[in-house]
């Protein structure tokens, strides 16, 4: 992929950040082998993370039992540096989310989960919520709830009823905020492969979802997943309609998995007639100790006054890849590309915090190296190395930027 290969030419790399970034990346190759290996070779995520993907679920997160019986805590604490040679004005990096400010060290994440696990096997009752405190939750929060610029919010929060079926899977209930059916990264970065979040988890995907989930698996080749929400992002609904989306996953083995999904309903703030829908779809395969990801998007959105040209509907689609390689329980790499094509700047234009200008259209898209360094006790060390390129002149007068970054996160 021509993005991917245009990341890894040190030539690509602005002269006075090709040394440092050296350095830091042999650095990081030096330690796994000289610090205690940690078991696994993935990083475990914080729960439920995983619940709603196409592949199977990564091995059980370490957790802390709590004073009462069944109560699990989970969590993590994330900090972060990146710098862009072509960041705008000096302060934000073009297009980002989490990893949106220059030059800076972040306070990036702390997120405290506590869950309390249900019986699929017979009429129980559980619930699943985090706080997620740091500059990260100041880009991911729902309308109605947290003030905007609040350092804080709770992503997941949700109560789940199950009753028995006789496939033992049992049929589930969610009420509350809840975790998008679309895409394969989340909202907490140390389940991602990589460490910044990709193009079509920013542009075309919603973060959450305050409504109904009725889920259930039918057996070990389907399962079912189907929602009534406020609408993307919306914990006080902006309008007098709900929205709808559903998920049917497909697993033929152990080694392959497809998730497809599709979405509908008006998300505009007072206007009931103008709907957004569109499809996604997931493929995972599993091919030794690599994983491959393909995830493809296209939506619409019928004409209205929020859009950047509100005389015609708008519409997008996006293609993106992922590849992960383990070297070793200690060392593994995650390569990424992925393209936007934002017909009309429908959602592009969406979000002053992600830097884009308003635009009426554009082509967009990135490619993305980061190596997983896990040599510390649960902790994960994630240098990496991302080239953005557009359409429009968005970054500092260019039509393209080369991004560093250094994450560390410690799991508990």
């Amino acid at each position: 992929m021509n993005l991917i290969s245009a990341i890894v030419r040190p030539e690509r790399l602005p002269q006075v950040m090709a040394a440092p970034f050296a350095a830091l990346m042999g650095v990081c190759l030096i330690a796994p082998g000289t610090l205690r290996a940690q078991s696994g070779a993935s990083s475990p995520p914080p729960a439920d993370s995983a619940t709603r993907k196409a592949d199977p679920p990564p091995p059980p997160v370490n957790h802390l039992e709590t004073s009462l019986a069944g109560f699990k805590l989970t969590g993590y604490a994330a900090g972060s540096y990146s710098y862009s040679g072509r960041s705008d004005g000096g302060t934000t990096i073009v297009g980002r989310l989490y990893d949106r400010l220059q030059n800076r060290f972040m306070l990036n994440a702390l997120a405290v989960v506590l869950d309390k696990p249900y019986d699929p096997a017979k009429f129980s009752a559980g619930f699943h919520t985090e706080v997620l405190v740091g500059q990260d939750a100041t880009v991911i929060q729902s309308n109605g709830f947290f003030s905007p610029g609040t350092p804080a919010d709770v992503p997941h929060l949700y109560v789940t009823l199950n009753v028995p079926t006789a496939s033992g899977n049992g049929l589930q209930f969610k009420v509350g905020r809840i975790p998008t059916l679309m895409g394969l990264e989340v909202i907490e970065t140390v389940a991602n492969p990589n460490w910044s979040e990709g193009n079509q988890f920013v542009y075309v995907e919603n973060f959450t979802g305050t409504g109904l989930s009725a889920e259930t698996k039918f057996n070990n080749y389907v399962d079912l997943q189907v929602r009534v929400i406020n609408g993307w992002d919306q914990v006080s609904d902006n309008n007098s309609h709900k929205s709808f989306m559903g998920r049917v996953g497909l697993y033929p083995n152990a080694l392959t998995s497809l998730g497809i999904v599709g979405y509908w309903g008006a998300e505009e703030t007072g206007n009931n007639s103008a709907n957004r829908y569109g499809v996604e779809g997931l493929l995972w395969r599993k091919l030794g100790n690599a994983a491959v990801w393909v995830q493809g998007d296209y939506g619409t959105e019928q004409a209205n006054a929020a859009l950047p040209d509100p005389t015609q509907d708008a519409k997008w689609w996006a293609l993106g890849g992922w590849v992960t390689y383990d070297f070793s329980p200690t060392l593994g790499l995650a390569l990424r590309g992925d393209y936007v094509n934002d017909e009309n700047g429908a959602r592009s234009s969406f979000n002053g915090l992600v830097g884009f200008p308003a635009n009426t259209g554009q082509k967009f898209g990135s490619g993305t190296a980061t190596l997983n360094i896990k040599a510390w006790p649960s902790a994960v060390v994630r240098p990496e190395l991302r080239y953005d390129r557009s359409t429009l002149t968005a970054f500092d007068g260019k039509k393209d930027q080369i991004t560093v970054a250094l994450a560390v996160a410690y799991l508990y």
